[in-house]
């Protein structure tokens, strides 16, 4: 499990206001409806971002991530893993009682990439049709953004926290688009020592890889409610946040 229910995600660094947030459903290529949230800054964007979720889906921590995004004046949409095999989600969001553990097997990086294919194309209809996006995903979700970084989806770049480098697999060895590595160091699911491996693959194969250990972090330290590890939220933030001031910049 990668957060507690009752789990939110820090404040960034930097904050503005929020000019639109709300629930909506997208439909894939394949023609999958699945649930997401939105969540646009004030004033003008410059990239934007798609949330890649733990295994939970779309849980309530991710569509406060996506306000948080645009807190920090990039617009976001926050996807669910689930349209596929369980529909899309009543109320909007996955309940503590959903039943991830029997869908979670079901997925596949196809659909994970044509679901995330179908943010890019919201974030870009929402605003502006060459807006530069990133994946940014936790667990799942950060094993997939860091798969992301080969492949054909129309990104500048990735984020994940605490992925798995097996989920990565011999994508590694293609990486070519930037990519942010946030790694707890009291990881209990992956040895750090694994995921600095999957950053010198990554490297080998062109990518530039930001690699980051928070020394004696547990898995999902990237919380609210845990005060002792309130400097490496913030610091998570800022390697995130010059991943799309990067990508934004070209």
């Amino acid at each position: 499990m990668c957060h507690d229910h009752d789990s939110r995600p820090p404040a960034p660094p930097r904050s503005g206001d929020v000019g639109e947030r709300g629930s909506l459903t997208l439909t894939a290529a394949d023609g999958t409806d699945f649930s997401a949230a939105y969540a646009a800054p004030a004033g003008p964007p410059r990239a934007g971002v798609v949330i890649l979720p733990d295994i939970r889906g779309l849980h309530p921590y991710y569509v406060a991530l996506a306000e948080r995004f645009a807190e920090a004046g990039l617009p976001a949409v926050a996807i669910d893993w689930f349209g596929r095999t369980a529909g899309v989600a009543e109320g909007g969001t996955r309940g503590e009682d959903f039943d991830w553990r029997s869908h979670i097997p079901q997925t596949t990086p196809a659909g994970v990439d044509a679901d995330t294919a179908a943010g890019i194309e919201y974030l870009r209809s929402r605003t502006e049709p060459t807006l530069p996006v990133i994946t940014v995903g936790f667990c799942f979700g950060g094993s997939h953004a860091w798969r992301q970084s080969a492949g054909e989806l129309d990104l500048a770049g990735s984020a994940g926290f605490y992925g798995k480098p097996e989920m990565v697999g011999e994508a590694a060895a293609a990486a070519r688009r930037p990519v942010v590595m946030i790694i707890a160091g009291a990881d209990s699911a992956t040895p750090v020592e694994d995921q600095r491996r999957l950053a010198e693959t990554m490297r080998a194969a062109g990518a530039d890889v930001d690699d980051v250990v928070y020394e004696g972090a547990p898995h999902s330290f990237f919380d609210r409610a845990f005060g002792e590890w309130a400097d490496a939220c913030q610091d998570a933030w800022r390697h995130v946040l010059a991943l799309a001031d990067r990508v934004a910049a070209r």
